[in-house]
């Protein structure tokens, strides 16, 4: 459907109450996005998502999930409830003021080379705080079928 088209059944339908227009939608699209519609309560699922950025203002009171999506930047400002996973995304920095309520989710991500340390990428946030776990590991798929694969039986 084009976009026009939808736009006008989205109109409708909140005319008659009875459903609000997608966040996802709405921002994909260009749409003026309202400051309620930026308090997201629940979680945020936007993996594999083409998105490159996300609106300034956002707040999810649940969990952000940015893995494997095409995110470039995330806005100064943003504010998570629980955890921000950013498993295999290329972006390279964090804003001031972050604020995570939980883990910070960096496997297989590029982040992890830009910072020292787990300190130093806390303290590049500030006066924002991830109050979990930093996790930043990077996994090595071994094909286990590999013919140069060999077993070690002595241990």
């Amino acid at each position: 459907m084009e976009k026009e088209a939808l736009k006008r059944i989205f109109e409708f339908l909140e005319e008659k109450g009875e459903h609000k227009t997608p966040f996802l939608w709405k921002w994909e699209n260009g749409e003026p996005l309202t400051e309620e519609e930026l308090n997201i309560e629940g979680d945020l699922d936007l993996q594999g998502r083409k998105i490159t950025t996300l609106p300034k203002g956002l707040k999810i009171s649940g969990w952000l999930d940015l893995s494997r999506s095409k995110i470039k930047s995330l806005p100064e400002g943003l504010e998570i409830g629980d955890s921000l996973f950013l498993v295999r995304t290329s972006i390279t920095s964090l804003p001031k003021g972050l604020k995570v309520g939980g883990h910070l989710d960096l496997t297989e991500s590029e982040l992890p080379y830009y910072y020292n340390n787990d300190d130093h990428l806390r303290k590049s946030i500030e006066p924002g705080f991830i109050k979990g776990d930093i996790i930043s590991e990077y996994y090595i798929d071994y094909d286990y079928e590999d013919d140069d694969y060999e077993e070690d039986d002595d241990n």
